[in-house]
């Protein structure tokens, strides 16, 4: 990897953990460069603005997050009601990228910017689509191996199993503690077994 990309790698990663820490608006250039001990003028030699910045932090590191822990679990999942209770228990209790206290970085994202950046929707909006596309999928293939009821709605289910996610999230954010995952689990296994 040569230097400026090195570089521009550093910038996005230090820039992204401020941002999940504090919140995109919160979060100023100067902050970002400070702790990233850059110059002015070699964040502005890969970015042109904060925003652009900010999607290139999706695009290059919450896209590559999103396939190996949302995606790549149930893509081509054999059982996909365990897969996909195993991948929310995983990214509740176990991913060493999200962290309680901070919620989930793209429903943060998604809350904070989409209503003012239409850059920052459309990316976001090609990364939760691809992970309910899958789970559609998921559901889908479940269905063609008798494991799942026939008459569940693919569209739905994911939906469901999306929003639930985001929403317990919150709820561990704003407590800042991981007992309501656990609950959440329980009764998101109930769920999944009524599928059957």
């Amino acid at each position: 990897m040569s230097k400026a990309a090195n570089t521009r790698l550093t910038i996005l990663h230090k820039a992204f953990e401020l941002i999940y820490s504090k919140g995109y608006q919160t979060t100023s250039i100067d902050e970002i460069i400070a702790t990233t001990q850059v110059t002015k003028g070699a964040f502005y030699y890969h970015f042109e603005t904060k925003d652009e910045m900010g999607v290139a932090i999706i695009e290059e590191i919450l896209k590559a997050t999103m396939m190996e822990s949302f995606i790549s679990p149930i893509e081509n999942s054999e059982n996909p009601l365990e897969d996909i209770y195993d991948m929310i228990s995983y990214l509740l209790l176990e991913d060493p990228f999200l962290q309680v206290k901070y919620g989930c970085p793209v429903g943060n994202l998604t809350q904070e910017m989409t209503p003012w950046n239409n850059e920052f929707s459309k990316a976001l909006t090609e990364l939760v689509d691809q992970w309910k596309n899958t789970i559609e999928k998921a559901v889908t293939n479940g269905q063609k191996s008798g494991l799942i009821r026939k008459d569940v709605d693919g569209n739905q289910a994911a939906f469901f199993i999306i929003s639930g996610y985001w929403g317990i999230r919150n709820f561990g954010k704003l407590q800042d503690n991981n007992s309501c995952y656990i609950v959440y689990l329980k009764e998101f296994r109930n769920y999944l077994n009524s599928l059957k």
